[in-house]
């Protein structure tokens, strides 16, 4: 499977698919798969397929080719996420936990 460009799947986005887009217009060039429950999985299927794309890049960490089917080759990539230098992800995860707990004590 090869591509020359990535589409815009928006159009073609169905269900709870489509409400994500409404919800974050800033999205653009993904298909966000929203859960894995039967109606939520028919959606992606029906957006996938509803989609003028001659391939699909999926970045999930299951495989989509065994829950839903589609009109068009999925090819699966992986990922690794490394911290940079601070403020990093840590930094920032620490500081929503320690204002989290704060705002508990308050209440």
């Amino acid at each position: 499977a090869s591509a020359r460009e990535i589409v815009d799947p928006r159009e073609g986005a169905v269900g709870e698919i489509r409400a994500v887009f409404r919800q974050y217009p800033h999205l653009q060039n993904i298909l966000p798969a929203v859960g894995y429950f039967p109606e939520q999985l028919q959606a992606l299927e029906r957006s996938i397929n509803a989609i003028d794309a001659d391939v699909v890049v999926s970045a999930t960490p299951c495989d989509l080719e065994h829950l839903i089917t589609v009109n068009k080759p999925i090819v699966r990539v992986g990922y690794e996420y490394t911290d940079g230098p601070s403020p990093n992800l840590q930094d920032a995860l620490d500081q929503f936990m320690n204002q989290s707990k704060r705002s508990t004590i308050r209440e």
